[in-house]
């Protein structure tokens, strides 16, 4: 049965809303409770709480109270590969907010000779007047000059407190390890956290470079020419950089195999400040769907991200690492293209086609299905992959990725039980495709508030154009 909204009172502006006999899940607690939002907060958490004191009142029996999902690794509006994502500031948005997911971190990619603080004023020039829920900026850096270096220090001072450096894609984002050791190090002593893409950019250049000399096209040929052993290589190579920096924190996104995740172990184990994330789709899909189909061989395109997806075994090790720890947040990468008109730049050439898949709004339902009512993890270890811990991560917690007094009520009402079949004819996102197509699910957010206001409410959008906000973050709660 649907939440109902019991009580509303007509004769006050609404500022007050009061979610009675739910579930209350946070990373550490699994009760029962009502939860009272007074205009953008949590102004109560209790039993029994008088509905006399809301403007609305919402019976949530049966149902879940979630935090709001983090999306701590997204690419809306991003260029690439001659093209760019299809989602903007708005449409991922909304789609994210359909999904559970009411603020994320996009990645601001400097542009080769500019400032950070001019890069990071062209990134949020995007979201004005379009967002729609909550954003923060992470900084790719792929021009390190002195003046670029010191302007680390400073990122704090702007409310960015994580860089990002690509290992690959050699010609156009890549850095060299003298770029890489350098930056850890005055990261480090900023309190700022440095993210790497870890694959072997130099070896992928020259498969890539052989593969298409002896004449290999398909899509299939990205994941061949993207061998595990060179993910699992520069994650050793990273891990080992900032072990030398000093024991500088560093983040490892997007982790797709088992002997990647196994480096990230090892480093764990002996006390480095190590941390990695993997993404929801890593554990839906192995490099056989970049074969295509029978009807449409380079419909395999649609698969087609960096790093690739692998095999079985790998989803398995996943599974654990998310359970143990070693991986401490699931995301997307969130970096869609259309199929029909973006995806087919790359019909000649399998290095042609853009890199990334669509994600943002199947996070939270798939990572359920997968990980959570397969027995592998608990209600609150699924908050604390989808919320708490990218907050502390990145700098957001207790104000974000929690259900606590004071915290912003983003909130979502999930019902546990409701069956539901993904499609892109049903789905936001601004793309022509979906990677979970026709599989049959269970679980879905129902009802979604940003910051008090109700935004989404089943399939009906409340929210606003622009009524998104740039979060300021803090440095990360590492541990």
């Amino acid at each position: 049965m649907e939440s109902q909204v019991l009580e509303r009172k007509s004769s006050t502006i609404m500022s007050k809303t009061l979610i009675k006999k739910a579930r209350l899940i946070t990373a550490s607690d699994d009760t029962r409770a009502d939860l009272l939002i007074d205009g953008e907060k949590i102004a109560a958490i209790g039993m029994d709480i008088d509905a006399r004191t809301a403007d609305v009142v919402i019976d949530a029996t049966d149902k879940l109270l979630l935090p709001g999902g983090i999306d701590n690794h997204t690419h809306l509006d991003m260029p690439f590969g001659g093209t760019v994502s299809s989602d903007d500031f708005f449409t991922g948005h909304r789609a994210a907010l359909f999904g559970g997911t009411t603020s994320h971190v996009d990645f601001c990619i400097q542009p080769k000779g500019h400032t950070l603080r001019r890069s990071l004023e062209m990134w949020r020039a995007k979201a004005d007047g379009k967002a729609a829920m909550d954003y923060g900026f992470h900084v790719a850096i792929t021009d390190l000059t002195d003046a670029v270096m010191e302007e680390i220090r400073d990122l704090p001072s702007m409310g960015v407190t994580s860089i990002k450096l690509f290992m690959a894609y050699k010609g156009a984002l890549q850095v060299d390890d003298t770029t890489l050791f350098k930056c850890m190090r005055v990261a480090k002593e900023s309190g700022v956290l440095t993210m790497v893409h870890a694959e072997n950019g130099d070896a992928i250049d020259i498969l890539i470079k052989d593969a298409l000399a002896a004449g290999h096209t398909t899509p299939d040929w990205h994941e061949r020419t993207r061998p595990p052993e060179l993910e699992a290589e520069a994650t050793n190579r990273a891990i080992a950089l900032a072990r030398a920096a000093g024991d500088a924190p560093l983040f490892i996104v997007h982790v797709t195999n088992e002997e990647a995740l196994n480096a990230i172990s090892r480093a764990r184990a002996r006390g480095q400040r190590t941390y990695g994330e993997t993404c929801v789709q890593y554990f839906y899909f192995t490099r056989n769907n970049l074969n295509g189909s029978r009807n449409d061989p380079f419909e395999g395109a649609k698969w087609v991200c960096s790093p690739p997806f692998r095999e079985h075994n790998d989803q398995v090790a996943l599974l654990r690492g998310i359970r143990l720890g070693d991986l401490m947040i699931v995301s997307t990468d969130h970096c869609p293209f259309n199929y029909k008109t973006q995806k087919i730049l790359g019909a000649e050439s399998f290095a042609a086609i853009p890199n990334g898949v669509p994600g943002i709004e199947d996070r939270l339902v798939m990572l359920w299905n997968a990980a959570v009512l397969t027995g592998h993890i608990s209600p609150s270890k699924f908050v604390e992959l989808t919320a708490t811990n990218p907050a502390k991560m990145f700098g957001l917690y207790p104000r974000k990725g929690t259900l606590s007094v004071g915290s912003d009520a983003d909130i979502v009402i999930w019902d546990p039980v409701v069956r539901h079949t993904v499609s892109a004819a049903t789905s936001h996102m601004n793309i022509d495709y979906n990677l979970y197509e026709g599989m049959q699910v269970t679980g879905k957010a129902e009802k979604v508030f940003l910051r008090g206001s109700l935004v989404v409410d089943g399939t009906s959008w409340q929210g606003t154009r622009g009524g998104g906000r740039f979060m300021a973050r803090a440095s990360a709660l590492l541990a």
